[in-house]
């Protein structure tokens, strides 16, 4: 084991708003018969980009700094930082830089967040005006100790953002808000141009990648928003290289389509560190631009962007000017809201399975251990600390099942 997989896990230094939990060792479920690619494997030629530069990219850095706030365009290690911020599109990183749910695939510190900033929406939109943003995407770590998951504070973003610089599109990527609808609705009255909850990956690893979240859940928190408010475009990403099949994600897009989801992101998936999911393949062009062909003409998503480097807020501003927004979808109640997730609050601790205060030994990623439960949706386990969500992967078919009445009921 060399130092950077040491036992300890990934936890980043250097964060200013709480503290920071390590997210344990991951293992990956894979097919029988493949092999993740080592973290040092040769990335192909088409994920190859310049480092970033140029007079606003530097500008903005150096206001960011100024204003003490965060980006997720450096947080999470966008490699399309400098193309975006060159070009006048950046994504403010809310609520701080600590989040209390430790998805295996994410750069952004897992903790307990210690402060909330109110103060922070005036200085996100005095950077919006300053920059003269022409569009601005704003999300946020998960903030699952307060109430409404810091809804009001994505709603006084963007109010003030629209006070300071009228002609900017506006775009948001919530969290899930674990399901309330309250939370929901207090984003979605505010009219950001743009409503984005990313699926991210499949149902079959969703429990595992994703532990605090739900799939179902987060499909059908955007079709909430679209009965909510049929005319404001949705949008929702996935990303591929995780271990997920052909099939699955045709499915995870129809599911999305069934919520009225009008934009859809696929890209590559990169991973942030040794610590984290490794990544099962690279994803080809030609495979991405079939995805866009199918998303577009077979299923009817109003514009889908799709390649290797594309992320949430690729082109979005392109999108928020020329994508008109499609009717309400089949799927329109949140479900799975009632479910506590793994990673939920517990004794005041934002505490995730495989995080620090989880006692279980850690073992290296790639090195197998023989086989789990994990077997019984035909894949091998990779070992770490994480053995929660298989419950919730049996019953996804059952929630699956109950939707198929409802739609004949109907």
């Amino acid at each position: 084991m060399n130092g950077s997989e040491e036992v300890g896990g990934y936890a980043p230094a250097g964060k200013d708003s709480g503290i920071v939990k390590s997210k344990g060792t991951p293992r990956l479920p894979v097919l029988e018969g493949q092999e993740p690619l080592p973290h040092t494997a040769r990335k192909p030629k088409w994920l190859k980009v310049r480092s970033p530069g140029g007079d606003n990219y530097r500008r903005l850095k150096k206001l960011m700094r100024g204003q003490h706030l965060h980006s997720v365009c450096e947080e999470a290690g966008c490699p399309n930082i400098g193309e975006c911020w060159q070009s006048g599109t950046a994504t403010f990183l809310i609520l701080g830089d600590v989040c209390t749910r430790a998805c295996k695939y994410c750069a952004i510190a897992h903790g307990m967040p210690t402060e909330l900033d109110e103060d922070e929406p005036r200085r996100v939109a005095e950077a919006v005006a300053a920059l003269e943003l022409e569009h601005v995407v704003i999300t946020s770590v998960n903030r699952d100790e307060l109430k409404d998951g810091g809804s009001h504070i994505f709603a006084e973003t963007i109010r003030l953002s629209r006070e300071a610089r009228p002609g900017c599109t506006i775009e948001v990527l919530t969290p899930d808000f674990k399901g309330d609808e309250d939370a929901i609705r207090t984003v979605v009255e505010a009219q950001p141009d743009i409503f984005n909850h990313n699926l991210e990956t499949v149902e079959r690893l969703h429990p595992w990648a994703r532990p605090g979240g739900r799939y179902w859940r987060s499909i059908s928190f955007l079709g909430a928003v679209k009965r909510m408010d049929p005319t404001m475009l949705t949008k929702s990403g996935i990303m591929l290289g995780l271990g997920e099949q052909q099939d699955e994600v045709r499915q995870a897009l129809e599911d999305l389509r069934k919520a009225g989801v009008d934009i859809v992101t696929l890209g590559q998936y990169l991973r942030p560190s040794p610590q984290h999911a490794p990544v099962d393949r690279w994803v080809t062009p030609e495979e991405f631009a079939e995805w866009r062909r199918v998303g577009e003409e077979e299923l009817g998503f109003k514009h889908v962007e799709a390649g290797a480097l594309v992320r949430s807020s690729y082109h979005a501003k392109t999108q928020a000017r020329t994508v008109g927004a499609g009717g309400v979808g089949e799927i329109t109640e949140v479900l799975e809201a009632d479910i506590p997730a793994p990673a939920e609050l517990r004794d005041g601790y934002a505490g995730a399975a495989g995080g620090s205060d989880d006692p279980r030994p850690t073992t290296d990623v790639g090195t197998s251990s023989g086989h789990d439960s994990g077997e019984s949706a035909g894949v091998r386990m990779y070992p770490g600390t994480l053995e929660h969500g298989l419950g919730a992967a049996r019953n996804a078919p059952q929630t699956r099942q109950n939707l198929v009445q409802i739609e004949r009921r109907d």
